[in-house]
């Protein structure tokens, strides 16, 4: 039996929903959306479910990951009732859901909280930093190897487990009976979408945004290869530093396109953007444009001479590393993954 909670609809807003109970369930939003199917028919189940409070079968659900935001079906609701704006709304929620140490709750709903986090993680880099007396090659060894146990230790304390709640509430929990050869047989569906996100080629006009986040994943990915497996900072191939010179100025470029858009608020999928939306496009260009500057000095020879630009680095890097990555909305493109692949295990 579902578990009804009265007060969802008021927790809902805390991520950013609008007046969705203006809906009369006409079904506008279902008939001109391009992505949904008979069998997997949305936004208007979720904007019942969220306006009567069941908890329960959005949890267990995968739809409000199938959907891309394309903004049609906001655009042409009678009521004003937001759904597109709602399905990203109920992303940020299961976001926290799945999060066992409850802190993507917390930035996602109070934005002093997020202030004071990136605060604190900036203050805490200069202090190490400053105990090491500002010696800049320590630090940047330091560094380096900060990057590769971030990453490790994020994803096995923090995404891991939290894909594994995923999987409770979607598959373990309504009891879905999946063979273990599923499981090795549907890894393919995994990857293309992790890489490629092909299912939002099916929304309608969307061929441009797509073609931008393919380039940014792969930039953003090589990137992250360069600098932490080739060591591009320290790296003297010149192949290798003139890859990370492009994959940097690859990521800088189209987080300035995404930058642009939401401040233009040209297109519906910008025009409601909320504190983590800013964050993670913000951070994300000067991910790209910080490393860029790194590596120029060091080619210049007087990084040393101005450690700032390390050291602004390095910041930028931890709040992305320690905060967007786990608890913002980078994880939405491992959640997002991760449903298309227990959506071809439940099929």
């Amino acid at each position: 039996m579902a578990t009804i909670n009265p007060e969802f609809g008021k927790e809902l807003k805390k991520y950013g929903a609008f007046d969705f109970n203006a809906c009369y369930n006409c079904g506008t939003c279902t008939s001109v959306c391009s992505l949904s199917t008979e069998e997997n028919s949305f936004p208007r189940e979720m904007v019942r479910c969220s306006a009567v409070g069941d908890e329960d079968a959005i949890k267990e659900s995968l739809k409000p990951w199938l959907c891309y935001y394309c903004g049609e079906c906001t655009t042409s609701c009678p009521r004003e009732a937001k759904p597109g704006e709602l399905m990203m709304s109920l992303r940020r929620y299961l976001t926290a859901a799945y999060d066992w140490t409850g802190l993507s709750g917390l930035l996602y709903k109070s934005l002093p909280v997020s202030i004071i986090a990136f605060i604190s993680v900036a203050i805490g880099v200069i202090w190490y930093s400053a105990s090491q007396q500002f010696e800049v090659e320590k630090i940047m060894h330091i560094g380096h190897y900060f990057e590769m146990f971030a990453i490790a230790g994020v994803f096995a304390v923090i995404l891991l487990p939290n894909l594994i709640r995923m999987w409770y509430f979607v598959i373990l929990k309504p009891k879905v009976k999946v063979p273990f050869k599923s499981y090795i047989t549907s890894l393919g569906e995994l990857f293309v979408h992790m890489f490629t996100q092909k299912r939002s080629l099916g929304c309608d006009d969307n061929q441009v945004r797509w073609f931008e986040h393919f380039i940014l994943v792969i930039g953003y990915l090589s990137l992250l290869f360069t600098t932490v497996f080739l060591d591009w900072f320290s790296a003297t191939n010149l192949l290798v530093i003139i890859l990370g010179y492009v994959e940097s100025a690859i990521i800088f470029i189209v987080t300035v396109d995404f930058v642009s858009g939401r401040i233009k608020k040209n297109k519906e999928v910008s025009k409601n953007s909320q504190p983590s939306d800013w964050f993670f496009v913000i951070w994300l260009l000067l991910m790209g444009l910080t490393a860029f500057l790194v590596r120029l000095f060091i080619d210049l020879k007087i990084l040393e001479y101005n450690f700032w630009m390390y050291l602004f680095h390095w910041i930028v890097l931890a709040q992305w590393a320690l905060l967007i990555v786990p608890f913002g909305k980078w994880t939405h493109f491992l959640y997002r993954s991760f449903a298309m692949y227990m959506e071809k295990l439940k099929a």
